[in-house]
């Protein structure tokens, strides 16, 4: 499974991704005060923080083909078979899940103006459908599971089963922490043109970088001309390591070890689902809509416990049609380091066996971390480890 750099210098990927129409339902600040003057007394939705980044991937064009969140053709159609109900391939719906009394009191031709964490307007949703899911046939279909010990599923049961389908038209777009990174995907498109680049490899994690990252990323590079690293700082479970710790690792890691032209550094606003293969597909859509032509996916790609086979991420590519999906796939073999030949390898470059290789456990990272002790080298840069330690320190 490792990625095979004929495939990264395909034509194909490149002409197929320029054709991507991008959404965007960002209205200017002139037209968007005009609207809401208009609708003073309107209904009013407040958003809960993974409903919010929904909204901004909506209305910057992340989550293009969208336009707002789904009805409920779209939606059984997601659960059942990974597609629209016009055909385009998405494989999680994003569904605004309301409570029983808002919808309710809710009606097809509605404005509802959506109101973000801060608590000022962000949105105005034009309602198409109030309906309600099977939340557990959903769940099952998209995150493999039921079980509410799993944080994805936890999450979309704790919304419920009520939902507002409809199109948005954002006022704004939500303040962040990172704003020197919060990349829209027609600024990556026009930065990638800008450097020249034909064929850009992205990469998508959400938790700190260490070796075995970087030693795909730079795999990636022999042939392909450009990186695009896009952490994700939206929503994680309580025990991931915090988006600024990870941006700021991914900084010290960049000023000393990756070529300046062949990188840029942007932010996934959205939250984390932890729905493994399936959301490994709703990763790759979004690098193809920021403007990229191949995608990395690793070991267990957002997976979390033991809920999805090592490789079932890269496995669920393969039922998948890569013209409409606009993407190259490049798959990667779990890597690590290994003292007898002296560097990262995967089980298809080493021969040696598993007491020569280097692997930690992140409860194992996290224990040294806390105890102020650094990962060894071969596991983490040096820079990387002290931004961690010190995050560790404060809490």
């Amino acid at each position: 499974m490792t990625a095979q750099p004929s495939a990264a210098t395909s034509e194909p990927a490149a002409a197929r991704t320029s054709t991507v129409k991008l959404v965007d339902r960002l209205l200017s600040p002139e037209e968007g005060a005009r609207r809401l003057a208009s609708l003073d007394g309107a209904p009013r939705i407040t958003l809960d923080s993974r409903q919010q980044a929904d909204v901004h991937c909506i209305a910057v064009g992340a989550f293009s083909p969208l336009t707002g969140f789904v009805g409920s053709a779209d939606h059984d159609s997601v659960c059942g078979t990974m597609r629209l109900s016009d055909g385009s391939i998405w494989s999680m719906p994003v569904v605004l899940a309301v409570d029983e009394d808002t919808a309710r009191a809710r009606r097809a031709g509605d404005t509802v103006v959506l109101v973000g964490t801060d608590g000022d307007p962000l949105a105005l949703l034009v309602v198409s459908e109030v309906f309600t899911v099977d939340l557990a046939a959903e769940v099952e279909a998209c995150f493999g599971t039921a079980d509410s010990a799993h944080p994805g599923v936890a999450a979309r049961l704790a919304q419920g089963a009520h939902a507002i389908g409809g199109e948005i038209h954002a006022l704004r777009i939500p303040t962040s922490a990172f704003p020197t990174y919060d990349l829209t995907p027609a600024q990556t498109r026009g930065r990638f043109a800008e450097l020249g680049w034909r064929t850009i490899v992205g990469f998508q994690t959400r938790n700190p970088v260490h070796r075995a990252h970087e030693y795909l990323h730079k795999v990636a590079l022999e042939s392909i001309d450009g990186l695009f690293l896009q952490p994700l700082v939206g929503d994680t479970k309580g025990d991931d390591i915090s988006a600024a710790t990870r941006m700021r690792c991914y900084e010290v890691l960049l000023e000393g070890y990756y070529p300046q032209n062949r990188v840029v550094l942007g932010t996934f606003p959205a939250a984390m689902r932890y729905a493994g293969p399936r959301e490994a597909v709703l990763h790759a859509i979004v690098r193809r809509n920021y403007g990229c032509t191949h995608f990395i996916v690793g070991r267990d790609h957002a997976g979390v416990g033991k809920y999805y086979g090592t490789y079932d991420a890269q496995r669920i590519f393969d039922n998948i049609d890569r013209t409409a999906l606009g993407i190259e796939i490049l798959p990667f073999e779990h890597t690590f380091w290994c003292h007898r030949c002296e560097g990262m390898a995967s089980t298809r470059t080493c021969p040696h066996p598993d007491e020569d290789h280097l692997v930690l456990s992140g409860t194992r990272v996290r224990e040294m971390l806390l105890a102020g002790e650094l990962p060894p080298p071969e596991f983490s840069r040096p820079e990387v480890a002290s931004v961690l330690v010190a995050a560790a320190r404060e809490g």
